[in-house]
């Protein structure tokens, strides 16, 4: 059975014709980036009728190198932001979180609670979020199998939250590679909650440059028409104005100037698969 996910206007599940994009800049670098970001990012789900969730990061704890970029602004100054562009462009938001202490400072300005891959074993993490009754998009890890998802539905489950996202992202292959296995997909459709295909970090390499992370961000198309047939529930895409100059994961993010060719792309293949 298919669960539908509700949010502040709109609902998620695998079977809707209506999809659900999960985007933004990967750091929120500036409320000047991440205004123009989420501006685009509207205009582009009222011409496409799909439903928007803006994705900023406020940190990057699990960065590869400790002279890696982080935020440059403090968690108030950044809630502050996004609690700006929540108003002002009547959007859902969602920011993730690495520790438990910083969930109860975001309970006011966040839709969903997003949990890392990297922290998507992280037990008293995942619950102290399931907790909020808030929704919860768990970034499967890379190094877990799909079968080990339902682990982590269950510990949500287990607080009486049955408000729950997966996001696929890859699993590790060999050193600084990932693969997305579609298969796993479809395993995963089985536990009923949406599914969202992370179409961005799919294409990263992880640890490529030494101290941060490559990407390969010419296979986001071809992977994102191949995850549109699957009937899912939506997409995680990462963008920027010029990732070329991002503080985070610019090599695997979108151009923002490319984003409506890709939502199209995209929409036209699910529209199709879903008839």
């Amino acid at each position: 059975m298919n669960k539908k996910i509700k949010l502040s206007n709109f609902n998620i599940s695998n079977d809707t014709d209506r999809l659900t994009f999960i985007s933004g800049p990967c750091l929120l670098e500036s409320d000047k980036l991440a205004y123009k970001v989420a501006s685009k990012l509207s205009l582009l789900s009222k011409k496409y009728k799909f439903n928007l969730i803006f994705k900023c990061s406020f940190d990057k704890a699990n960065r590869s190198s400790h002279i890696s970029s982080r935020s440059k602004m403090s968690l108030n100054a950044s809630m502050d932001i996004l609690k700006s562009i929540k108003k002002d462009l009547k959007l859902t938001i969602t920011t993730d979180v690495h520790e438990s202490s910083q969930i109860p400072e975001l309970l006011d300005y966040i839709d969903v609670i997003q949990i890392p891959a990297f922290l998507s074993r992280q037990t008293d993490l995942i619950m102290a979020a399931a907790d909020t009754h808030k929704t919860i998009n768990v970034k499967k890890g890379q190094f877990l199998s799909h079968p080990e998802v339902l682990n982590i539905i269950k510990k949500i489950e287990s607080r009486n939250n049955k408000s729950i996202i997966i996001t696929e992202r890859g699993n590790s292959f060999g050193y600084n590679y990932l693969i997305n296995d579609f298969k796993g997909i479809e395993l995963m459709k089985k536990f009923g909650y949406p599914i969202i295909f992370d179409s961005t970090h799919s294409v990263q390499i992880p640890g490529g440059l030494g101290v941060k992370s490559d990407g390969a961000r010419e296979y986001v198309l071809p992977l994102s028409k191949a995850a549109s047939a699957l009937r899912i529930a939506g997409f995680f895409i990462e963008t920027h104005t010029n990732p070329s100059v991002a503080l985070s994961d610019g090599p695997n993010m979108i151009y923002l100037d490319k984003m409506e060719q890709l939502i199209k792309s995209i929409s036209k293949i699910n529209k199709a698969a879903k008839e």
